[in-house]
């Protein structure tokens, strides 16, 4: 959530310029071609080179943007919890509750169409098999869970502050176990449902066929439950 500013001529945000603009679509374009090849083939089966030169950039230009050929998929791995984040930030001036902080997760995941879960899915895999690209994965899930905390901690100043860094680890951890525990099933990739629908499904323990949401839903509510359950009663009700 922006902070309010006062007086007459408080400057709007910049948008990025256009050579920023370029520069962060090149590196999304770098990280999806990273993943997709690691999902297709595994880590260790594809090379910087590949990755570059399926990008459409030279070896200097991947090198710039990306420290290693596992760092690449950091963007695209980022870019879900931004989503999430912003969907929370434009939400009411106040903590979540366990329903707003499931539906801002199932909105953040619905864009998210058949072809990029089917890559998701595979470079989670992947993972199994390269530490590299698991420190990758927990650094952006720690960047996340650091984002939310600060995050809540602006939209609830005065509550707790062990409460507001557990709120956010268990639910930065809810989203990081329900991608990973549907990534190792073998049910289908499922279309997108509505907020109604994934809530739904959540309760049913056999969620394979329905995409990562409903697990995801699931696994927010059984590690928040401790949390809310100690907490005022206006932050699990307020609506």
């Amino acid at each position: 959530m922006p902070e309010s500013r006062t007086g007459p001529s408080a400057p709007a945000s910049p948008r990025p310029n256009l050579a920023a603009r370029r520069k962060s679509a090149t590196r999304m374009e770098i990280a999806h071609t990273a993943a997709r090849l690691f999902a297709e083939r595994g880590t260790a089966a594809v090379t910087a080179e590949q990755i570059a030169a399926a990008s459409g950039v030279g070896l200097r230009t991947f090198y710039r943007y990306c420290r290693t050929k596992e760092d690449a998929v950091e963007p695209m791995l980022s870019a879900g919890a931004s989503r999430w984040l912003d969907i929370l930030g434009d939400g009411p001036d106040r903590l979540p509750t366990i329903a707003e902080l499931e539906t801002a997760a199932i909105r953040a995941l619905n864009v998210v169409d058949r072809d990029e879960l089917d890559i998701t899915r595979g470079l989670l895999r992947a993972m199994a098999d390269d530490s590299a690209l698991r420190a990758v994965w927990f650094r952006v899930n720690l960047t996340g869970e650091h984002a939310l905390l600060e995050l809540l901690t602006k939209l609830s100043p005065d509550t707790d502050p062990l409460r507001l860094r557990t709120l956010a680890a268990a639910a930065a951890g809810a989203i990081r176990i329900g991608l990973e525990q549907w990534a190792d099933d073998d049910g289908p990739v499922a279309q997108p449902g509505s907020v109604a629908e994934t809530s739904s499904a959540a309760a049913r323990t056999d969620t394979r066929a329905s995409g990562p949401a409903p697990l995801v839903v699931r696994c927010m509510r059984e590690l928040t439950a401790g949390v809310y359950a100690q907490a005022p009663a206006d932050t699990t009700t307020a609506g």
